[in-house]
């Protein structure tokens, strides 16, 4: 499990969606959205606010949103929401939810809205990084380990950021 640092929720000026996505029309008619991020980030953004951050308000699934897409602008790692919330690293799952062996369903309805309006804040008028650049969190309840080598950025919810 890896987690965000965020210090506080900043109103920033809106930033243009046709800036961060493209629009296209298939042969249907229908229009389907490539965004920076790639495709199905949304969706990839709030699973991954919903499952390893769920219950801890907005700051804590916000932090959690934020390491994903300071991975995804980070060399180092997958250039997609998607693709960075599915790596593995030396056989082993980034994001815990992932490899845990129980079935990722949506029970709490409220938490899932309150990720998906996040996700949406982050893809579209993010602002400020309230995690300063957090590219990896842990529950808070876990010894550090090899975090401790790295520079933290605050708790957030039930999470330790680091980067």
């Amino acid at each position: 499990m890896f987690l965000a640092s965020c210090a506080s929720l900043i109103d920033a000026p809106e930033s243009r969606p046709d800036e961060l996505a493209e629009v296209a029309t298939t042969s249907s008619g229908t229009q389907k959205t490539t965004h920076r991020y790639g495709a199905g980030a949304q969706e990839c953004l709030v699973k991954a606010m919903y499952f390893e951050a769920r219950g801890t308000g907005e700051r804590g699934m916000r932090a959690v949103g934020e390491v994903v897409l300071n991975r995804s602008d980070d060399s180092r790692f997958p250039n997609s929401a998607c693709g960075v919330l599915n790596q593995y690293y030396n056989g082993t799952c980034q994001f815990s939810f992932i490899c845990d062996g129980v079935a990722d369903r949506y029970r709490e309805p409220n938490q899932k809205a309150l990720a998906n309006k996040i996700a949406t804040t982050l893809l579209y008028n993010r602002g400020s990084d309230i995690t300063n650049g957090a590219l990896f969190f842990h529950a808070a309840s876990m010894s550090p380990g090899w975090f401790g080598t790295l520079s933290s950025r605050g708790r957030f919810g039930r999470q330790l950021f680091y980067r």
